[in-house]
């Protein structure tokens, strides 16, 4: 029994660390919001938040195991090196497809991550999806479709598709995570951000010089985003080790929430008024991971009795 109560705590635990990774990351909004010219300097900013990222794992390593924390780096494996390359290819595909397309479409493309993690985890990892899970998964599939409702969904086929390959990454990279509970995780983060730095500085041709016309703010703002998604992806990491992948990815969707809602509030300075619809959907997102989070809850209630 101790045991089992020990299990369902660290399945609420879990919940709640990735339910605050997803808000962590609906900050980036706001930080995006705050770029001179954004669009023009998209890559030095991938390049910027891969390094950040990257950098302060390994700070986190570091303070967690000291002097040994690089032990971490001779025990990668397989599902390591393919989990950074998928979260590298999320990473960068996002602000292709934001680019490329209206935010309604990627949003859109984005809201098919927790089902595409539930076929590929019961697939790989023989992961079963509780109908609470599903249901919260189709509430919030409903809500996100609210949220677009009227908006514009022009814009290139292939900025959709792109939406849809960076929805597969971060789906694909969720289940790695828990694929070899044995190999460390945090480096999988690691090589995401190495991955998307080296990426892009592939696309500036190897060259320095498309960095010295950035605005000094975009790189101060570039490496803050950074610290946002690297903190958010700790506690998505931490949270990983008792959460199904498909309950993972639906969490991750309060980033879409969360971003609508500071870019809203006076206190940040950017005022951006969502529409009626936008309101109603991310209501019903947030209520769906709610309904989610107490069947967790009355999870562990029931074991404890």
């Amino acid at each position: 029994m101790q045991m089992c109560i020990m299990n369902s705590n660290n399945y609420f635990n879990a919940f709640i660390l990735v339910f605050v990774a997803g808000l962590f990351w609906s900050f980036g909004a706001v930080t995006v919001r705050y770029m001179v010219d954004a669009h023009s300097y998209v890559f030095q900013y991938l390049f910027y938040r891969g390094f950040a990222i990257s950098t302060i794992l390994i700070i986190y390593l570091y303070l967690r195991e000291g002097k040994n924390f690089y032990k971490n780096f001779l025990r990668i494996g397989f599902s390591t090196v393919l989990g950074g390359i998928f979260l590298a290819t999320a990473f960068t595909g996002f602000i292709f497809s934001i680019t490329m397309t209206s935010a309604a479409v990627t949003l859109f493309m984005l809201a098919s991550m927790p089902f595409i993690a539930a076929i590929v985890g019961y697939i790989v990892l023989g992961e079963t999806l509780r109908r609470s899970t599903l249901i919260a998964m189709t509430i919030a599939f409903i809500g996100i479709c609210i949220m677009i409702y009227n908006d514009s969904i022009s814009g290139s086929a292939l900025g959709a598709i792109i939406g849809f390959i960076s929805a597969t990454g971060f789906a694909l990279y969720s289940v790695t995570i828990r694929w070899k509970p044995e190999t460390p995780k945090f480096t999988t983060v690691v090589l995401a951000g190495l991955f998307c730095s080296l990426f892009s500085f592939c696309i500036l041709g190897f060259s320095l010089d498309p960095f010295s016309n950035m605005p000094t703010v975009n790189s101060y703002l570039s490496l803050l985003h950074g610290l946002i998604v690297a903190s958010g992806l700790i506690l998505y990491t931490l949270g990983s080790k008792h959460l199904p992948s498909a309950e993972l990815t639906l969490l991750s969707l309060m980033e879409c929430v969360g971003g609508v809602v500071w870019v809203w509030l006076p206190i940040f300075g950017i005022n951006e008024v969502p529409s009626l619809n936008v309101i109603i959907g991310g209501v019903i997102i947030t209520l769906a991971v709610l309904f989610h989070g107490y069947g967790a809850s009355k999870k562990r209630e029931e074991v404890i009795n």
